[in-house]
C-alpha cells in the first residue's frame, strides 16, 4: 500500500531555542511518505520567524498572538492531507515517530492516534521529575484506547478533526484543550489509540516557578474543561484518584488553617494530624515513581506544593466560570424581556 501523505503542525511561540531541532528531527524521518511541516507562529517577538525560515522545506505560518490551540488550528485548517499530526516546539520526534503513528490508524474507527514522551533535557533534576512522573502514568494508567491525549504528541484524521471542530480556542494557554478535542472525538463515536512507542524527547521545565504557574494555569482550566464534560470529572486514565483526592485534601487543610487562625483548633493540630499525613502521602507517590533516593524527597516536596497550587487554580476558575455563566443567564433573561417590551 502506498504511505498517504501526513502534515505535521508544530504552534510556536518563542521557540528559538527548539524550533531548529524539532524541524530537523521532521526532515529525518523514516517515513517513507511525504511529509508536510507546517510551523505556525504565534505571534513570536524572538527569532522564532528568521529560524523556520531557514527551512524551505517548512511552510511558514504567522497570526497575532492566539494561543496554541488557535494556532493548531489554522494549520489543521491550511493542510490538505487526510492525516495531521501534531507535536509541540520543544519536542524533538524521534526517527520513527510518523511511521509509528500511522501505522497506529489500522481500523476506520480509529480517529486519533497518541504517543509517549521521552525526555530531551534529563540533566535537569525536576525535568526527571516531571518525566517519571509522566512515565508511571503512562506504564501503569494508560490503556490501549485511553479518552484522552496529549497534542505534543498525536495524529488525527482530517475528516475526524473537522467533524469534532478542532481544538476549543477559548483556551488561551496551553491547558486542556486536548482533553477536550479528545472527549469530543469520543462521544462522535472515535476511539483513540494509544502507541507508547511513538516517541517524541521533550524539554520539560526545569524551573520550580514555571512549573507550578503552569499547574496553577493547568487547574484554573480544567474548571471549564469538567464544566463542559462533567463525566471526565472523576478521572481520564492519565488523571487518577490520586489528583482527584488531593482537592479536598488542600481544602481541608486551608478550612483547619482558617480555625488555626481563629485560635479555635491548637497550630500544631494541622501540622500533626493533616499536614504530615499529606506529606507522607505524597512521599509515598514519589518514592513509586522516582528512581533516585533525593529525587523522591525533591519531589515529595514538589508535588505537595502543586496540590495547592492545583487547588487555587481550579478553585479560581469555578468562581469564574460560575460568574460567567450567571451572567450570561442573566444577559439573556434581560435581552428576552427587552425584546418581549419591545
Amino acid at each position: 500500500m502506498l504511505s498517504p501523505r501526513v502534515s505535521v503542525v508544530v504552534p510556536a511561540y518563542n521557540a528559538q531555542r527548539t524550533i531548529a531541532h524539532t524541524i530537523q528531527s521532521l526532515l529525518s524521518q523514516s517515513y517513507p511518505g511525504e511529509i508536510k511541516i507546517i510551523v505556525v507562529d504565534d505571534g513570536s517577538t524572538d527569532n522564532t520567524q528568521k529560524i523556520v525560515r531557514g527551512f524551505p522545506e517548512a511552510d511558514y505560518l504567522r497570526q497575532e498572538n492566539s494561543g496554541p490551540a488557535a494556532a493548531r488550528n489554522r494549520g489543521a485548517f491550511y493542510s490538505k492531507d487526510d492525516f495531521i499530526l501534531f507535536t509541540d516546539s520543544d519536542c524533538i520526534p524521534r526517527k520513527n515517530w510518523v511511521e509509528k503513528i500511522i501505522a497506529g490508524f489500522f481500523s476506520h474507527d480509529i480517529g486519533a492516534v497518541c504517543g509517549s514522551y521521552g525526555i530531551a533535557n534529563p540533566q535537569e533534576i525536576l525535568a526527571r521529575c516531571i518525566h517519571d512522573e509522566i512515565m508511571f502514568r503512562h506504564k501503569t494508567r494508560m490503556p490501549v484506547y485511553p479518552r484522552a491525549f496529549g497534542s505534543y504528541n498525536v495524529g488525527i484524521r482530517r475528516s475526524v478533526f473537522r467533524e469534532a471542530g478542532g481544538f476549543d480556542e477559548s483556551y488561551r494557554r496551553a491547558s486542556g484543550e486536548d482533553n477536550d478535542l479528545s472527549y469530543k472525538i469520543l462521544k462522535n463515536g472515535q476511539r483513540i489509540f494509544f502507541v507508547k512507542e511513538a516517541l517524541v524527547d521533550h524539554y520539560h521545565t526545569a524551573s520550580i516557578k514555571k512549573y507550578l504557574g503552569e499547574q496553577f494555569r493547568h487547574g484554573f482550566w480544567r474548571a471549564k474543561m469538567y464544566w463542559d464534560h462533567p463525566g471526565m470529572a472523576r478521572g481520564d486514565d492519565y488523571t487518577f484518584w490520586k489528583d482527584i483526592a488531593e482537592v479536598p485534601f488542600v481544602f481541608l487543610i486551608c478550612l483547619v488553617l482558617f480555625f488555626v487562625f481563629a485560635k479555635v483548633i491548637p497550630s500544631n493540630f494541622i501540622f500533626l494530624y493533616i499536614v504530615v499525613p499529606f506529606f507522607l502521602f505524597e512521599f509515598y507517590f514519589a518514592n513509586v515513581i522516582c528512581r533516585a533516593i533525593y529525587a523522591k524527597l525533591y519531589f515529595s516536596f514538589v508535588m505537595f506544593l502543586r496540590a495547592f497550587v492545583r487547588g487555587f487554580g481550579l478553585s479560581t476558575g469555578i468562581l469564574v466560570y460560575i460568574v460567567k455563566n450567571v451572567l450570561k443567564k442573566v444577559n439573556k433573561i434581560l435581552k428576552a424581556k427587552v425584546a418581549m417590551l419591545s
